[in-house]
């Protein structure tokens, strides 16, 4: 374990974690929404610090990243822990294990040693990604910040449901995001993954200020958010939000998890959703999982 570093006091009995805009208020004994965030003696505790669950060097497509270091490798890992529950997680059996299991997997690894790892592998990037590394920040950011100081990228794959606070402790090393935007309104949020939806979007526009090289990720989940004037909320919010040359990446769902019952995303609403995004004039737009 290792004591958090984004929590306030808000009374003797209660501290509040201000990780991710949950900002769950915990009592002495509990955890947060994430279950990988503990009270314990009057200060909040990282259970997942140093424990690696995910670890795999990919392609950096594989992000996505289309246009950050095309055709180059990325170390990549995570550590167990999630603070959405999407119904369609692919990566649940580690996103969702503390909550399942009610407790922490994986193998120590130190920031130092990941940094190592991926120089020897000749990576010239490390990707915070599998589950959320927002319940990771700790260990996320100690790791970034070795990266940063050995010339190394800093990538987070997110759901972008951090707070300014964690934004504000990562900015400096961050270097790009793929950032999933899972619907065009709180209702799909709410009911699938627990959340919602202008956290992200705000957020979004805060990397985008920053300078922060921003990729999108939509997975369009028949039934969900596969109707033409959801994917036109999307394609224009990125369009005249954030910018036309933001990419984004239209990926075609397959049953996972709590939806194995949801028939695939049929080609033809990608191609869809490809042309709102084109007609709202966005630059790129990648249709994934095809």
């Amino acid at each position: 374990m290792k004591e958090a570093i984004l929590y306030i006091k808000v009374n003797e009995n209660k501290l509040q974690c201000i990780a991710c805009n949950h900002r769950c208020i915990i009592e002495e004994g509990g955890k947060g929404i994430c279950f990988v965030r503990e009270h314990l003696q009057g200060k909040l505790w990282s259970l997942n610090y140093g424990k690696t669950v995910g670890l795999n060097i990919d392609p950096i497509e594989k992000k996505p990243l289309y246009h950050f270091l095309p055709g180059t490798r990325t170390y990549s890992f995570a550590a167990a822990g999630c603070n959405f529950r999407c119904a369609w997680c692919q990566n649940w059996e580690i996103a969702q294990s503390p909550r399942l299991k009610q407790s922490i997997e994986g193998i120590e690894i130190s920031p130092e040693e990941h940094v190592k790892r991926a120089m020897e592998a000749g990576c010239p990037s490390i990707s915070y990604t599998y589950t959320e590394p927002t319940v990771f920040v700790e260990y996320a950011l100690e790791t970034m910040m070795i990266a940063k100081a050995k010339g190394l990228k800093n990538i987070w794959v997110t759901n972008g449901y951090m707070t300014h606070e964690t934004l504000n402790k990562i900015i400096p090393y961050l270097d790009a995001a793929n950032v999933d935007l899972k619907g065009d309104n709180d209702k799909i949020y709410e009911e699938y993954c627990g959340g919602k939806v202008k956290p992200v979007m705000d957020n979004l526009r805060f990397f985008y200020r920053e300078g922060v090289h921003v990729e999108i990720t939509t997975l369009v989940i028949p039934g969900v958010n596969d109707k033409k004037e959801q994917l036109d909320v999307i394609a224009k919010f990125i369009a005249k939000e954030l910018g036309s040359d933001v990419p984004w990446h239209i990926s075609r769902f397959f049953p996972a998890w709590k939806m194995q019952g949801t028939s695939v995303t049929p080609v033809k609403t990608l191609e869809m959703a490809e042309l709102i995004g084109k007609n709202a004039g966005l630059h790129y737009i990648h249709l994934g999982n095809v």
